[in-house]
């Protein structure tokens, strides 16, 4: 039997490549001889970082960045063995890093983000996977592009301030300061969103309020990053404020597209690619994946849902195992999952079920009996 698990992180418990390794025990129990591959999972958000890291043997590094609201703090990323770097914009520009009372999309800013970038080219890497989800920020991705080097110029000529306060100063984008080595980058960016920059569905409208944002500042922030599109267009030509994904990340999206030259890609096809997956798949006899719960929002297309339906272009079953169930869940066998199975077996308390231990145990002891049933039906 050739069997490959990709499952996501138990978040708060097991990341992918524990949850991986527990499964495979229990699949070993059954069949000592079985060919298992366990692979990372993740869907360019929280954890993707640490998923390619630790299934691909890269390393982490670890520096001092300002966080959205001018802070100093600590950030890691991570540098794979062909010097990619993978780096979650949530590492230094989170909205989780500040308190409920300090988000202001006025003045949080992207320019931690650009110093881990920064740092890593500095030290050699030439490839970056980003991950732009759960930013605290609506600026553009000016802070980000301020740290490499690009000058955001206020009608005096003096660089703009932090968030997008400093987007409503822009008058004129300077690349004579950029760090010359962004020419010899590639830039990848996990991104699920196809919100424009601006407009009803722009960044602004639909993302900013959860940032802090109230109506007044919504309709002004809307304005000033339309006019940071127009002026964008000095430095590209093709800048776009329409185009979809632009909006992602408060405008990271645009950032990333028209300055760093960055494709855009879904956060489950982007780790599938990385990890080449695929051809595992294509050459197994069952797929194990799965995630902490199980919902109809993993049907929507997270990454338990991408690996399933890769699966079923070759034919080949899937199973799932998760934490917990939630509403909806029976949508994943439409969207390629044959069966799924929560792995908690008897009652028991919410920090008994996280625990590390316990959760490898019960993935373990589940995955044994469902392969113990498809012994049987041989």
């Amino acid at each position: 039997m050739k069997a490959v698990i990709a499952i996501d992180s138990f978040k708060g418990s097991l990341t992918s490549t524990e949850a991986g390794k527990a499964a495979s025990e229990g699949i070993k129990r059954v069949f000592p001889d079985a060919e298992v591959t366990v692979k990372p999972l993740a869907d360019g958000g929280e954890g993707t970082c640490s998923a390619l890291v630790s299934g691909l043997g890269g390393t982490y590094r670890k520096i001092i960045v300002t966080d959205p609201i001018g802070r100093k703090i600590s950030a890691e990323y991570g540098i794979l063995s062909d010097r990619t770097a993978v780096i979650e914009m949530a590492a230094a520009s989170g909205i989780t890093l500040i308190q409920n009372s300090e988000r202001d999309p006025m003045h949080t800013t992207t320019y931690g983000t650009g110093e881990l970038i920064r740092d890593a080219i500095e030290n050699g890497c030439r490839r970056f996977i980003i991950g732009i989800g759960g930013s605290a920020t609506n600026d553009g991705g000016i802070g980000c592009l301020q740290a490499l080097g690009f000058d955001m110029l206020d009608k005096n000529g003096h660089q703009v301030k932090y968030g997008a306060e400093g987007v409503s100063e822009l008058a004129e984008i300077s690349s004579d300061n950029v760090m010359p080595e962004l020419a010899e980058c590639e830039f990848f960016a996990a991104c699920d969103v196809n919100n424009p920059l601006c407009g009803e569905n722009g960044c602004s409208a639909v993302f900013a309020p959860q940032k802090g944002a109230d109506k007044k500042m919504i309709s002004e922030m809307d304005r000033y990053l339309r006019k940071y599109a127009e002026i964008a267009k000095t430095y590209n030509p093709d800048a776009d404020a329409d185009t979809a994904g632009a909006g992602a990340a408060g405008g990271m999206g645009f950032a990333l597209m028209y300055f760093l030259g960055a494709e855009l890609e879904s956060g489950i096809n982007l780790v599938m690619r990385e990890t080449g997956i695929e051809n595992d798949i294509r050459n197994a006899d069952i797929v194990i994946t799965g995630e902490g719960c199980l919902d109809a929002q993993t049907a929507m297309g997270k990454a338990p849902v991408g690996i399933a339906q890769t699966a079923k272009k070759y034919g080949k079953p899937v199973i799932a195992f998760c934490g917990s169930v939630g509403n909806g869940a029976q949508l994943c066998n439409s969207h390629g999952i044959d069966a799924f199975f929560p792995v908690l077996r008897s009652v028991t308390t919410l920090s008994e079920a996280m625990d590390k231990e316990n959760a490898e145990k019960n993935l373990a002891d589940t995955v044994e009996q469902v392969f113990r049933l498809i012994q049987g039906a041989k």
